[in-house]
């Protein structure tokens, strides 16, 4: 599989755990951006298995503004959505997006995140706090859950199997 072509240049992320494998990251800086959107999608290969994450930020038309895949270790595939939309919100607050609507695939993520289903699962606990703690830097952050097939979660879906192609998984 060839790797999606990059525009302006990759960067790695900032702030990656250690043991964090990185593929690059296209970014595009708008002259002036305040409400986005975001994309994300995690998986593992085996549940749990080899995981990874893609994200992309787009500004309020649905441009692409950045994308970003990168594998996560051994991990579930919970684990690896709230990864996902982890890094999103940080990628997002980067390129000064203050209000956003993220998508995800993940029906069970999306309604935790939105207050809808509670989170039950201690392993999470510690991940959920950490998204309510990004979104502090956001005037407002809401959360749809749209189908596998939404033209943007398929890109972001494909940044997922990069990674962990990348990595010989």
């Amino acid at each position: 599989m060839t790797p999606p072509k990059q525009e302006g240049g990759g960067r790695r992320a900032e702030g990656a755990e250690p043991g964090f494998r990185h593929s690059p990251s296209t970014i595009h800086h708008p002259p002036s951006a305040k409400k986005g959107k975001i994309y994300s999608d995690g998986g593992a290969r085996g549940n749990p298995g080899p995981a990874a994450i893609g994200v992309l930020v787009c500004d309020d038309k649905d441009h692409k503004l950045a994308d970003h895949g990168e594998t996560i270790g051994e991990t579930t595939n919970n684990v690896a959505e709230y990864t996902a939309v982890i890094r999103g919100l940080t990628l997002a607050a980067e390129l000064g997006i203050s209000e956003a609507d993220y998508f995800l695939d993940s029906e069970l993520v999306a309604r935790q995140l939105s207050g809808i289903y509670k989170l039950k699962a201690e392993h999470l606990k510690a991940l959920f706090i950490e998204v309510k703690s990004l979104e502090k830097k956001f005037k407002r952050v809401s959360y749809f859950h749209v189908p596998r097939e939404h033209a943007k979660i398929k890109h972001v879906d494909k940044l997922v199997n990069i990674a962990l192609d990348r990595a010989g998984h």
